[in-house]
């Protein structure tokens, strides 16, 4: 499915219908909650909510925790859930079964694989001089402060390096003080721009680094393959592009040919050998689960699987091929409908460096967010002046697109926007 081509502007609202008209994923929207009178462009933030999610929420709740009990523990398949799901996400990161599991936040998971990198670099003998963890200052800020309070816990001379730009790497690379582990955001969360992963990856190690990926804002959306690539750890989030629901249980990745030297801090007793033997000494269960820490959140988890389950429906690829169409036809629009209002594209415009959110800076982005939040056009804003859109193929339709910059056409024409809005919270 293509967008309108620059040759054939204006591109006009039938266009769009069309598009929807002969979209092969169209039908995947009908399988979300989505409001009445409002253009949700914020899915990449907090997914949509799958129609199906309410009914398998009350099934946990009334027949599985209601009547089941402790029972469902083992009757309902509690226990194995977060290797479950994470079987059923490795596909959509390019990963193999027993190399996922889905458990506790992204932060948590980031912490659990920056301990297992550095351990891993630090017991080898050519590597364990190594006392640098490289990643960018335009990272999601809880990444960075995950890996500062990694190294301030340690207290053993490691330093984070930060990039001001991710060209800057190959000098970090060679950095005097040894590179032990590169931890980046697949796709920026400001920008949108997208890593070629495989190509970073390969450059890290050649320099003798471990790979850590974020894939935050990009598992769901883009085509990830973590295996192909040679990656060492990711993390990520379900609450996004997989539509998990706010808070839902995040990710993490460990290849089979790290799970065996594996280890992180939080040694909890979901993660033990035999976790009901109760044993005093910790012994790290076999493979995957050895990722996980405490208790399960059992409820957040079965919305995770709702969501996951959408997406057995439709290709990646096809997924993939739908976000492009979808950002490169916002992209013509705001170009065509809005110039000379000051808006600067922030997101590459290469199909390879582009995620599936596009970002535009204003100098007045925070008023023109609200003002189309108010309008019922919801995207969301992040400093400095960048507002956001995200693409979600799953349900957002071309008419979304033409309706969204319909509406920020108005706006700006109007200058109908509240310059001194004081900032609130944002999503």
């Amino acid at each position: 499915m293509r967008a309108p081509q620059e040759s054939k502007l204006p591109i006009t609202q039938d266009d769009c219908l069309a598009l929807d008209a002969a979209d092969p994923l169209s039908a995947l929207r009908a399988q979300f909650a989505l409001p009445e009178g409002v253009t949700y462009l914020d899915g990449n933030s907090l997914g949509a909510r799958p129609k199906a999610a309410p009914e398998r929420a009350r099934a946990v709740l009334e027949a599985e925790w209601g009547d089941g009990l402790i029972r469902s523990w083992n009757t309902a398949g509690w226990y194995d859930l977060p290797v479950r799901l994470g079987d059923k996400l490795a596909p959509l990161i390019g990963a193999g079964p027993g190399e996922v599991v889905v458990t506790d936040s992204t932060s948590v998971n980031l912490f659990k694989a920056l301990a297992a990198a550095i351990k891993l670099q630090a017991d080898s003998p050519e590597n364990g001089h190594r006392r640098t963890i490289v990643t960018e200052r335009d990272s999601f800020p809880s990444d960075i402060y995950m890996a500062e309070a990694m190294i301030a816990w340690l207290d053993r001379g490691y330093r984070l390096r930060l990039l001001d730009s991710w060209d800057q790497l190959p000098d970090a690379l060679n950095d005097d003080g040894g590179v032990a582990v590169v931890l980046l955001t697949h796709v920026n969360y400001r920008t949108g721009r997208m890593f070629d992963m495989g190509a970073v990856t390969a450059q890290v190690h050649a320099a003798g680094a471990l790979m850590i990926w974020d894939l935050a804002h990009s598992a769901g959306a883009v085509e990830v393959g973590l295996t192909a690539a040679g990656a060492d750890f990711a993390v990520g989030c379900t609450y996004k592009y997989l539509n998990g629901g706010p808070g839902s249980p995040a990710f993490i990745w460990v290849p089979q040919r790290h799970q065996g030297a594996f280890s992180q801090p939080l040694a909890g007793w979901w993660a033990h050998r035999q976790p009901f033997a109760m044993q005093p000494a910790f012994a790290p269960a076999a493979g995957i689960r050895r990722a996980l820490c405490g208790t399960q959140p059992i409820v957040s988890l079965a919305l995770v699987e709702v969501g996951l389950d959408i997406f057995a429906q439709a290709p990646l690829a096809g997924l993939r091929r739908k976000s492009l169409a979808l950002t490169d036809l916002f992209i013509a629009l705001v170009e065509q409908r809005c110039a000379g209002h000051g808006l600067t594209l922030v997101t590459p415009r290469p199909h390879a460096q582009r995620g599936s959110h596009v970002s535009f800076s204003h100098p007045h982005g925070y008023a023109v967010m609200q003002a189309l939040i108010a309008r019922g056009v919801i995207g969301d804003y992040r400093e400095p002046q960048v507002m956001r859109f995200g693409f979600t193929p799953l349900y957002t339709a071309y008419a979304d697109v033409w309706n969204a910059v319909h509406t920020l056409a108005a706006i700006l024409d109007r200058g109908d926007y509240q310059i001194d809005a004081a900032r609130g919270a944002v999503t």
